[in-house]
């Protein structure tokens, strides 16, 4: 495996960790510390994230682009600013660490490593919220890119998910992953195992909705330009230098 890869991998795993991480943990601590007002709960558990996703990509960006996400890693590679093989090692990565992280936020607040949870989202209001916040975060992300204005993304990434805890009925999961990782969680921010297949497939029906909104605003995306998403990162050529050093 090329070193680039080996921490793009290493920084999508620990990045998706972390993420999942600050969702759950803070959902608990939102929970215990605010018990029986849920607006509260929930004010405490979308700052959070918002404020911990802004960080996590400052943390990871430079290394793999700091994804985090299985949507934003295929959309990427279908405008060819990854390689398909590159985003599929991504995918995986993903899912593991956001399965890794909500197992230690289990642990840190000394409930069972894995509960699942019981709570039930996948109306279809929830559904269409999904795809919806999903897209959102594609346009977001890919209009930054193109316009050069990559180095906004960590605090717009962050703002925009930390709005979609309010402004979607579902909360603003959009991500695969992470609805897999809240799913080992029977707390604030849980999900239902029965609904994450819901969830999956609206979150990748807003991403296809977003490639195709995407070129028709920007279409002169190029691979360059999208290879920037996130955050610039090394490409998907094995001999591919770390931002900022010569070629």
């Amino acid at each position: 495996m090329p070193p680039t890869l080996r921490r793009s991998l290493l920084a999508e795993f620990l990045g998706s960790a972390l993420l999942a991480a600050v969702v759950i943990g803070s959902g608990i601590a939102a929970q215990r510390l605010s018990p029986g007002d849920v607006g509260l709960e929930l004010l405490e558990n979308a700052a959070a994230t918002a404020a911990g996703l802004f960080t996590i990509i400052l943390m990871f960006g430079p290394v793999s682009g700091a994804h985090f996400n299985p949507v934003v890693s295929l959309v990427d590679a279908s405008f060819g600013g990854l390689g398909w093989r590159r985003a599929l090692a991504y995918v995986s990565a993903q899912f593991a660490g956001c399965v890794a992280g909500a197992v230690l936020a289990n642990g840190m607040f000394a409930v069972a490593a894995v509960s699942i949870s019981t709570k039930h989202r996948a109306s279809p209001s929830h559904l269409l919220a999904e795809a919806v916040a999903t897209f959102g975060l594609l346009l977001v992300i890919f209009s930054l890119a193109r316009s050069r204005r990559a180095t906004a993304a960590p605090a717009a990434v962050g703002a925009y998910i930390g709005a979609a805890y309010w402004f979607t009925s579902s909360t603003g999961f959009a991500n695969p992953a992470i609805s897999v990782g809240r799913m080992l969680s029977d707390t604030f921010s849980g999900i239902a195992p029965a609904s994450v297949p819901g969830f999956v497939l609206a979150q990748f029906a807003g991403g296809a909705v977003a490639i195709a909104v995407l070129r028709a605003l920007y279409p002169g995306v190029t691979p360059h330009e999208a290879a920037d998403v996130i955050l610039p990162h090394p490409d998907g050529r094995a001999d591919a230098p770390l931002p900022g050093r010569a070629r």
